[in-house]
């Protein structure tokens, strides 16, 4: 999503936990770290929330849940408190990104499922309450989409063609495919949408 913003003529900041090349390293967990970066942010039209990890059946374990909750949702609250007032100034828009899993159980990630759906509503919450400052906030969920984080389920040729006949348009998706909702959500052609959750997933279903 990072190129393709900046190839729409968007100037962007990426920020990521570790050392990737070309972007600021943040963790979302550190409350304090979160604000010193929103802290140097004047004007922000766009906010794009996409941190997020998966730790399978480890989050049966209560810390690991609490992690990966802390991670995907109180992360993404802490970045958009952060930056309120900067995306207040530019009258801004706020992507959250979800997951189908929101919506589908998911027996081997349950932290992982359970924040997603915090995710989205979350995106309705922060939409009512900060459309006086003309924030909108939308959310995208994703299907099956070819990350490291679903190389097991493609690796399993059962999983994967289970995936595929429950998919109607036959594939999985890939990265590119988020990047048309993620521009509409963020232009001024969604100038009246907020509070929504687009379902980027093939038509299909989860299970």
């Amino acid at each position: 999503l990072l190129s393709a913003f900046r190839d729409a003529g968007y100037h962007t900041i990426g920020v990521d936990c570790g050392s990737a090349p070309g972007v600021t390293a943040l963790d979302v967990t550190d409350s304090a770290a979160v604000s010193a970066f929103a802290g140097g942010v004047d004007t922000l039209d766009v906010l794009i929330n996409a941190a997020g990890v998966l730790r399978l059946r480890q989050e049966y374990d209560p810390a690991e849940f609490a992690r990966v909750v802390d991670i995907n949702l109180t992360g993404t609250m802490r970045m958009a408190v952060a930056c309120r007032a900067a995306l207040a100034k530019a009258r801004g828009a706020i992507v959250n990104i979800a997951s189908m899993h929101a919506i589908f159980g998911a027996p081997l990630s349950p932290a992982y499922a359970a924040s997603k759906a915090g995710v989205v509503q979350l995106t309705k919450s922060l939409a009512v309450a900060w459309a006086e400052d003309g924030i909108r906030v939308n959310a995208i969920a994703p299907g099956w989409i070819e990350t490291p984080m679903t190389v097991p389920a493609r690796s399993d040729a059962a999983r994967n063609r289970s995936i595929l006949e429950r998919t109607p348009l036959g594939r999985w998706g890939t990265p590119d495919d988020l990047v048309g909702p993620a521009l509409f959500l963020a232009s001024d052609a969604a100038r009246f949408i907020t509070g929504q959750t687009i379902l980027a997933n093939g038509g299909g279903i989860m299970w």
